[in-house]
This record gives C-alpha cells, structure tokens and sequence, in this order.
C-alpha cells in the first residue's frame, strides 16, 4: 500500500454511532483522501441524549490531520434514513464526479480504497456500470480474476460516479409500469424473487420501510446496470445490534464478515457476465427467492450455529 495514493473523494455518511464512526474514521485517516465529504444526519427529539451522541459523533471529524479538504453536510433536524441519505448523496454528487461512499458501519480493508480508485478509473466512461461494491457475500471465491459483475448493488462500502447518480429516483416514480413490464417479471429466475423485490419497492414507496438502497437496485433493474464485486470481501459491518438503524440482529451470518486484501497487479476480467454462483450464494444467505422449505433449513442451521 505504501506506494498507493488516494486521489478520490470519500464521503462518509454518519449519524449517532460515535463508536463504530471512530473506527471507520480510522482506516479513512489511514487512507488519506484529499477531499473528505461528511454527510450527517440531526438527532430524534423523542430520543433521549441522542443530540449529546450526534455531536459526539461529528466531533470525530475535527481528528483529520493530513492535507484534506473537508466539506460538512449535517441537518440539524432528523430527516430519517431515506431523505437524509438520498440528499446527502444529492450533494456529493453535485460536489464531486466521483466517490467513495462509506457509513458509518462498514469497516473498510485498507486495499478497499485501492479497489475502488482503479475500477472507477477504468469503468468511468462505461455506461453499463453503476456501482463498484466492496462487500461481496459469497461463501466461496467466485473468480480467478480480480473481480466479478452482478445484477445485484450492494451499499456496504462503494463507489460511483455523477453520471450514475444522476438515474437515481428515490420517488421510484415509475415503479407500477415496471412492476406491470412483462420483461422485468421474467428476468429474475423464479416468481418468489419477483414478488420479493416487488414487495420491497412497494414498501419502500409507500412509507413502510425508511430507506434509501432500495431506489438504487430499482436504478440498477430500470437501467439494466451491472455493479462490480471484489473477489474476496473488503468490508466487514461493524454496526449489527439493538441500536442500528435496519441491521438489528446480532446473530446475523453477515455481521462482522471477514476481509481480505485486494490482489495487486489487478486480473480483470476478459468478459462481462454477471456471476450467477456468486448471486445465487447472496441469494441464498438473504433467503430470496428461494422456496420454504430452503429457507426452513436455513434458518435451522444459523440457529446451530448461533448454539
């Protein structure tokens, strides 16, 4: 890494964790980018002493000590996960032409930076790309080259470009036609992963759930875009438990992952194919589409691993 520079912007989306910040802010300092965007949201009145952990928190900005600029992005109210996230990313996308994009949980492998750098070099001008995601779930290494493509974004950890951000629609306005689109209910393998996604973008769209990652696998569906996974995983979320936002369980098989280095010189890949092992392992970790009696004995084996 020694002779690595980071020349691409961070952004750093933050909140009320001021535990788990300091410790992604750490492998941030150690990467050192020169422009450094933090996105914060404003604490819960019905939460008591959260103001005293929101401050806390954006405290931790004040440690950059290496040439950096820094730009602040915070509300002072609580806008909640979807409108402060999506507009936080409005913003940095009308700073920057391109980012690196942590939380405040996603604990990133120090080669993560490096990883993200190069392929948004070598994909920038290519429009069948949306996302560069540093967290892949697969059980297995899924390629001999040094990453691989999928249908299927992930936000634990990424980087994209203006030009990407510019497709997304938090609104999912044009959700019923694609829900109705013949096309779009016959490219997901079976009918139970249809309904799945389908349910999630309703939910999303009418209220039920306070997001904002989900309008983005709704930009990568509309736009037939492909996202780029490392073959090893980059990231570990740090943030499962009883405080967080959405990742509330601590027995989750995704907590804490395991990260690995990014292999350098880069073996990039001579085809663009989504891997479908690597989206069939995620599937079946996540339990989409997958028939009951496969999620039944899931859920049998995390409860004997958890024992």
């Amino acid at each position: 890494m020694s002779e690595f520079q980071l020349t691409t912007p961070v952004a750093f989306i933050i909140f009320n964790r001021p535990d788990t910040t300091e410790r992604v802010f750490a492998e941030i300092a150690r990467a050192r980018p020169p422009k450094l965007l933090i996105v914060g949201d404003g604490p819960r009145t019905s939460r008591e002493g959260e103001a005293a952990k929101v401050a806390a928190t954006r405290a931790i900005i004040n440690r950059v000590d290496w040439p950096c600029e820094v730009l602040t992005n915070f509300s002072e109210v609580n806008l909640g996960c979807k409108v402060r996230v999506s507009s936080g990313l409005d913003w940095v996308f009308e700073q920057v032409p391109e980012a690196i994009i942590l939380e405040d949980d996603c604990l990133p492998h120090p080669t993560f930076f490096r990883f993200c750098q190069e392929l948004l070099e070598r994909y920038r001008n290519d429009d069948r790309f949306a996302l560069v995601c540093g967290t892949s779930l697969s059980k297995s290494q899924p390629t001999t080259d040094g990453y691989y493509f999928s249908r299927y974004p992930h936000i634990w950890g990424w980087a994209s470009w203006r030009r990407v951000w510019k497709k997304y629609d938090v609104q999912m306005t044009e959700l019923d036609s694609l829900i109705a689109n013949t096309n779009f209910k016959e490219s997901f393998q079976n009918k139970n992963e249809y309904m799945h996604w389908v349910k999630c973008f309703l939910s999303t769209r009418d209220g039920k759930i306070d997001t904002w990652d989900a309008q983005v696998l709704y930009m990568t569906f509309t736009h037939a875009l492909l996202s780029i996974y490392p073959a090893a995983n980059l990231i570990s979320n740090i943030g499962f438990g009883e405080d967080a936002t959405h990742t509330t369980s601590n027995n989750s098989s995704v907590a804490n992952l395991k990260t690995y280095s990014f292999n350098i010189p880069t073996i990039h890949p001579k085809f663009i194919f989504p891997n479908h092992q690597a989206e069939l392992d995620r599937k079946i970790i996540e339990l989409i589409g997958i028939n009951y009696f496969k999620k039944f004995v899931h859920r049998i084996l995390q409860k004997l691993r958890v024992a």
